[in-house]
């Protein structure tokens, strides 16, 4: 859908309206800069998990990446009956010629917005459906593994037979790998569905094991244009949780299995019909072909997008607010293989840490990324960041989920190069400074 469906509203300025968090925004803050540059007014919708005072700060700051956002709103949750109420003295006040989800919480009321606004976007029903496993699962059983969703009245009697074991437990709507655990017997299974809200869909499925993946999109009117392969490494080897511990892009695989998966993304894309934005499926690739675990209508998490961008040499941000404004898209083919490692840490209290060689980042604190520009496709490998993602005096422990982790290195390397020793070499240059309990 082109963005000239939608006149012009004159004498308004025309803007872009970003909605997702503190944390989420900073990452991405390029999209503001990259919005003023284009003349368009970046506007932000978040929610009650943003302290507006801190958020007020980073505004206020000629340095930070979100100086120059120019209003924002707070909404107290991010449900399509709460944002578009919100939303609509700006709409009065401004033209608004974009609307992107930064984050995953307000995919549903971005690609609502959009279709009401006639603004390119994922689409309505896209939008939901990739907010919900339990529709992905509908929609595309060719594949899913198998599963069964068990009401909240049968959760306490909800059996399966001993040879279906092991399974997975997932809550239907979650996200950052919460609530999703591997059970071993009868007694795990009912104990992993008394731990979900009465208002959750929990879902059942069969355990599928193979090499985990994500593949990245960028779609347009409905046409896949670009597509990478992320490869992933999880806990799930060392307990029942499945957070994940590094991403590799572009994956190291043979073209066969890069095709595979690239492939059923695409049909998958087309099927649950997204039309506009950029998207993150998850895969198994079993010995019986690919097994979606996930689809999302939004960018990748964690330092994902800096991946692709040290990888082929250009930011993501301009192509997301090309295809959300209708704007011809284009994004190149990597030429560098990068890695972000989550690094081991002591169980303890975190007081510091520090890194030989690199300076250290802590966005969760400072609501800053670092800058990781590119470099030369024939560069020497290189560690381009350091990010802690937890605060000083925070516990570490057992990573049940991704907001257990605690610091990540990024690195890079020519795609011949060996990637897992210029990751080792510079894991071994950070130290936890962790006081025990």
């Amino acid at each position: 859908m082109s963005s000239d469906t939608s006149p012009s509203i004159p004498d308004r300025p025309q803007a872009v309206l970003l909605m997702g968090d503190l944390v989420v925004l900073a990452r991405q803050g390029r999209l503001v800069r990259e919005t003023i540059s284009r003349g368009l007014v970046p506007l932000a919708v978040v929610s009650t998990d943003t302290d507006l005072a801190r958020l007020d700060a980073a505004r206020s700051d000629a340095s930070h990446c979100l100086h120059g956002l120019a209003e924002v709103v707070q909404v107290d949750d991010a449900r399509i009956t709460s944002v578009l109420p919100a939303v609509q003295p700006l709409l009065g006040r401004y033209d608004v010629r974009a609307v992107l989800s930064v984050g995953e919480v307000f995919v549903e009321p971005v690609g609502v917005l959009a279709d009401c606004l006639g603004l390119p976007g994922s689409g309505s029903a896209a939008a939901v459906i990739c907010r919900n496993k339990l529709l992905q699962r509908t929609a595309v059983p060719e594949f899913s593994p198998r599963w069964q969703v068990v009401p909240v009245a049968q959760r306490a009697s909800f059996t399966l037979p001993d040879e279906a074991f092991p399974a997975v437990v997932k809550p239907a709507g979650r996200f950052y790998s919460s609530g999703v655990t591997e059970v071993a017997g009868q007694d795990e299974l009912t104990a992993a569905l008394a731990e979900f809200g009465d208002d959750e869909i929990s879902l059942v499925e069969s355990r599928v094991t193979g090499p985990e993946f994500s593949v990245e999109a960028f779609v347009q009117d409905g046409e896949v244009l670009w597509s990478g392969v992320t490869a992933k490494e999880t806990n799930e080897e060392q307990g029942p949780y499945f957070t994940e511990l590094s991403h590799t892009s572009p994956a190291l695989l043979d073209e066969a299995d890069e095709a595979a998966l690239i492939r059923a993304n695409t049909q998958i894309l087309r099927r649950v019909g997204v039309r506009d934005g950029m998207t993150h499926g998850e895969y198994r690739l079993t010995s019986d072909g690919v097994v979606l675990m996930e689809i999302a209508a939004r960018l990748p998490g964690d330092a994902i997008t800096f991946l692709w961008e040290l990888a082929t040499g250009e930011p993501v941000e301009p192509v997301m607010l090309d295809l959300a404004l209708g704007i011809p898209a284009r994004f190149p083919a990597p030429r560098r293989r990068a890695r972000q490692q989550f690094v081991d840490h002591p169980h303890g209290v975190l007081r510091d840490v520090t890194a030989d060689g690199t300076e250290v980042s802590w966005p969760s604190r400072d609501d800053r990324w670092p800058l990781m520009a590119p470099v030369d496709a024939d560069a020497e490998p290189g560690t381009r960041g350091v990010l802690v993602g937890r605060l000083p005096g925070d516990v570490l422990g057992e990573q049940l989920h991704s907001g257990h982790r605690s610091v990540s290195v990024v690195v890079d390397a020519r795609l011949d190069a060996d990637l897992d020793l210029a990751a080792k070499h510079a894991v071994e240059r950070v130290s936890l400074h962790v006081d025990p309990v």
